[in-house]
């Protein structure tokens, strides 16, 4: 049985603590691949991302094109908003075709807002979740199976590898002309250059 995980996000612009995350799940569950999918639109997130789905698509596909553990996947971008996380890892079971244990990766701050998660419950029949923790955080297993019955035997819990680097504050830095590099892979920065994303210009170099 193959072993699938699967990373979702705005990825806007996908950077190297996304691809650390994916590669420590990989390496810690013994994965085949793990898909890093670009929502379409997230229900629980208000502002809209800056990029196009496509252009966020082209960003994974280029960071993700020297591992061949990690693949792109834009099962999202053919349905209609919102992005309901159930749904996708439904379509993705019927896409792949074989039999596969899922494996959804998510930060362990996302699991408070478990609850609010659409189908939660038919979720965890679909996949199981893994939680990467962050420095500090330390979940309430017990409080959390109060609110999301079932969640305790699906759910794995591990250490991240801890780069802090944040989406929202490269697109300021890009904006802002400041250095990017060492934080996202050059064929990403040399894509947002081309693109012009975010407030980039050519010079925007380093």
């Amino acid at each position: 049985m193959q072993r699938i995980g699967v990373l979702g996000g705005t990825f806007d612009p996908i950077h190297y603590g996304h691809l650390a995350i994916a590669a420590e799940v990989h390496w810690a569950l013994g994965l085949t691949t793990v898909y890093l999918v670009p929502a379409a639109h997230q229900p629980l997130k208000d502002t809209q991302p800056r990029a196009s789905a496509q252009q966020r698509l082209e960003m994974v596909r280029r960071a993700c094109a020297d591992n061949a553990a990690l693949v792109a996947s834009d099962i999202e971008l053919h349905r209609p908003p919102p992005s309901y996380t159930v749904d996708t890892l439904t379509d993705l079971r019927q896409q792949l075709g074989v039999q596969a244990e899922l494996w959804f990766i998510l930060g362990a701050d996302a699991l408070n807002s478990l609850p609010r998660w659409h189908r939660i419950g038919d979720l965890l029949h679909v996949a199981r979740l893994v939680a990467v923790k962050r420095p500090g955080t330390a979940p309430d297993r017990e409080a959390l199976e109060q609110t999301v019955p079932g969640l305790r035997d699906r759910l794995v819990l591990l250490e991240g590898p801890n780069l802090e680097i944040s989406s929202s504050l490269l697109r300021e830095r890009i904006a802002a002309g400041r250095p990017v590099r060492y934080q996202l892979p050059d064929s990403v920065l040399a894509y947002i250059q081309q693109q012009q994303l975010y407030g980039s210009s050519a010079a925007t170099s380093e």
